[in-house]
């Protein structure tokens, strides 16, 4: 990490844009200066649909940031859905100047800047390049060569792609707010250090971020990021069956989604009576029962979605385990144990203690700028800030970690 280093992470939702500004401290850890969320109605279905709006959506959460800091933003990291995204293994094998000297940091920067170096599929760009580990002369793998007395080494790389069309359109977006874009991040991969246990990261496991209306798919074989892609259904599509299916107002099918978080019938204690407020034609009082398979179809759906995807990829076979996250299925109990049905495979709610302690509704921006913060043989990873004054922030500091951790 770069000490002292602030760094500003936008995650763009479909229901909401979080902004999470946060700086390294002596300790290398993230030190939460700010965070603030907006609405947003911008995308639909993964897609986006109204650039205004969603312009409008980041310029508002940007100023509530600014306001809050007494800074000016002009720049921030921002996450991509994986269905936007394509992942190449590329391999580089590069000679040592002088291997009693010690491999240096710039051979490791040009071997990274040589993984490049491929075949771009048309329509696609590169996005990033994530140094996976390296390979010395004597078999030995590790994480940081630097200064290792080797004659070459392998760097073993994953190229991130992204759609060139999607690119264009969030940056003209970002262009409107006058925001500069200092990376673009997958979902999954900001995710990866922050919800996955220490266990979970050294198996080939498949992380699932079910959002308000996407499920982003990560699989990783440990540390190495294997592949990514979404699924255009969420949380809210649970909610709109409710509203369609009861002929109800979408505010009470949230209500009763929250209420009757269950995703198996089968879990149900009391088959209980059910009287509905906003019902504009049928049945006023219904069962419980009938709520819970409402949400179970459409869950169980969800996982046949992701079943077929990594089925066509060839992947399914080699995953050991699955880990849900995301708004959209946290509350509902029982949520895993429909996967694991649907899937054949292991599925657990995640359960990192330090994804525990973050308040849902930042947690995806949180998890971008502890990612960036850790990027490796990066000097610098700071956004661009101007400081407007110090006074009562530092008095206040504390004051906003706290808030946004829980107690």
């Amino acid at each position: 990490m770069a000490i002292g280093d602030i760094i500003v992470g936008i995650d763009i939702g479909a229901s909401k844009v979080s902004l999470v500004v946060g700086e390294v401290n002596n300790f290398n850890q993230i030190e939460v200066i700010c965070n603030t969320s907006k609405k947003s109605s911008g995308i639909l279905k993964g897609k986006i649909v109204d650039e205004t709006e969603l312009a409008e959506s980041i310029s508002n959460v940007v100023k509530d940031a600014e306001k809050e800091m007494n800074m000016k933003i002009n720049s921030a990291y921002i996450t991509i859905p994986g269905k936007y995204v394509t992942i190449i293994q590329n391999s580089v094998t590069k000679e040592a100047k002088d291997k009693y000297s010690g491999i240096s940091s710039k051979e490791v920067s040009s071997a990274i800047m040589q993984a490049k170096d491929i075949e771009v599929p048309e329509g696609k760009q590169i996005i990033d390049i994530v140094a996976n580990d390296f390979t010395l002369d004597d078999g030995k793998k590790v994480d940081d060569p630097i200064g290792a007395f080797s004659s070459k080494f392998v760097l073993n790389a994953q190229i991130i792609l992204a759609d060139k069309e999607y690119i264009r359109t969030i940056s003209n977006i970002f262009r409107k707010v006058d925001i500069d874009v200092d990376g673009i991040v997958p979902i999954a991969l900001a995710e990866k250090n922050l919800v996955l246990e220490e266990a979970d990261q050294k198996d080939y496991i498949m992380l699932l971020d079910i959002g308000a209306e996407n499920t982003d798919i990560g699989i990783f074989d440990e540390d190495r990021f294997i592949y990514t892609s979404g699924i255009p259904i969420g949380g809210n599509n649970i909610t709109n069956d409710i509203e369609i299916v009861l002929n109800i107002s979408h505010e009470e099918a949230e209500k009763l989604k929250r209420q009757y978080g269950l995703a198996l019938k089968s879990y149900m204690d009391n088959d209980t009576e059910v009287v509905l407020s906003t019902v504009k034609d049928g049945n006023k009082i219904v069962r419980s029962s009938n709520i819970i398979e409402i949400m179970e179809a459409r869950i169980e759906q969800i996982f046949e979605l992701v079943n077929k995807d990594i089925t066509n990829e060839g992947l399914k076979q080699k995953i050991n385990n699955v880990i849900l996250t995301g708004q959209g299925i946290t509350n509902i109990s029982k949520s895993d144990i429909v996967g694991k049905i649907t899937l054949n495979i292991p599925v657990k709610m995640a359960s990192s203690k330090i994804a525990g302690l973050v308040r849902p509704e930042y947690a995806t921006a949180y998890a971008l700028v502890r990612y960036i913060a850790s990027r490796p043989f990066a000097k610098t990873v700071a956004s661009s800030l101007d400081i407007n004054s110090n006074e009562g922030f530092l008095q206040n500091l504390l004051e906003k970690v706290k808030d946004f951790f829980y107690s």
